[in-house]
């Protein structure tokens, strides 16, 4: 008799950062038992205070979880958590991948992993750190169908929203398309405010009014306040994430050859602002705009 997921499944995170933290808390509130594991010891006790279970390591948490959620920065990152994985190879476990990373990556982990009858859904997020801490995000799964529907009321606990979009890797797509609208939107929402603050105009004002007509978007809604504040910390979506991330769209893009003018005409906006704090939120382009401006406010 084949073993099922529970009807409150536990729930092991690993990545805690800034995407992770935020659903580690509402998977919390949502009833389940968490168990979360990041490299840095100190997110590990956020997850503690936040009401989780601490883990020692990947290997030690995939023993105790019937779903994971990966939330990983990097390539390398995912291969060492497959490695743990299979070390305790739980049949019909599932992992909900939601880090951004480029397709053939989450196939050969997919591959890794079905050999010992553990499936991979591959989910990344829409939306920023701040929209994840409200529940305002957006997640596009793709992978088996069944797999989906055995995870579906997780994923109901840390989004707004979640689509089943195709077989393994249209999710990506669907990601690499949003990203490239983001990264346009961002750098478009600075070239204007910038424009309106030379011109002497008051930027939250135009901010607001702005919002309310035909060139509004949910990137002005969301970075235009801190583009109106000048302050980038803390950030939602760092600049060295976010230069990873444009790397993977870039490396898409270019394999389907297809031209993204825009989208590159803002590359090099964003290299000046990791030049200058990658640690920042991407909203500061703003400040690599006022200088091409010779604005100072």
């Amino acid at each position: 008799m084949k073993s099922k997921i529970p009807i409150t499944p536990s729930i092991g995170i690993v990545g805690l950062g800034i995407m992770g933290s935020a659903i580690a808390r509402h998977v919390i509130h949502a009833g389940h038992r968490v168990v979360g594991f990041d490299v840095r010891p100190a997110r590990v006790r956020d997850l503690r205070r936040a009401g989780g279970l601490p883990s020692t390591d990947s290997t030690a948490l995939a023993s105790q979880s019937d779903i994971i959620i990966t939330s990983l920065p990097a390539t390398e990152a995912l291969t060492q958590t497959v490695d743990a994985l299979l070390q305790i190879a739980r049949p019909r476990q599932i992992v909900i991948e939601t880090s951004t990373l480029p397709i053939e990556v989450k196939r050969q982990a997919r591959a890794r992993l079905s050999a010992r009858r553990i499936e991979l859904l591959d989910c990344p997020i829409s939306g920023t750190g701040a929209q994840a801490r409200n529940k305002d995000i957006v997640v596009y799964a793709s992978g088996t169908r069944a797999a989906y529907a055995r995870v579906s009321k997780v994923l109901d606990a840390f989004t707004r929203a979640h689509y089943y979009v195709g077989p393994l890797g249209d999710g990506s797509k669907v990601k690499f398309v949003a990203n490239l609208l983001v990264a346009i939107h961002n750098v478009a929402t600075a070239e204007a405010l910038v424009l309106a603050m030379k011109a002497g105009l008051d930027p939250r004002t135009v901010l607001d009014l702005v919002s309310d007509g035909a060139g509004s978007s949910r990137v002005l809604q969301l970075r235009g306040p801190m583009m109106v504040k000048g302050n980038y910390r803390p950030a939602t979506m760092t600049l060295a994430t976010w230069q990873k991330d444009m790397a993977i769209i870039t490396e898409f893009a270019r394999e389907l050859g297809v031209a993204t003018p825009l989208f590159s005409a803002t590359a090099p906006i964003y290299r000046e602002a990791v030049k200058a704090s990658s640690q920042e939120d991407t909203a500061a382009v703003c400040t690599v705009l006022e200088k091409m401006a010779h604005y100072r406010r």
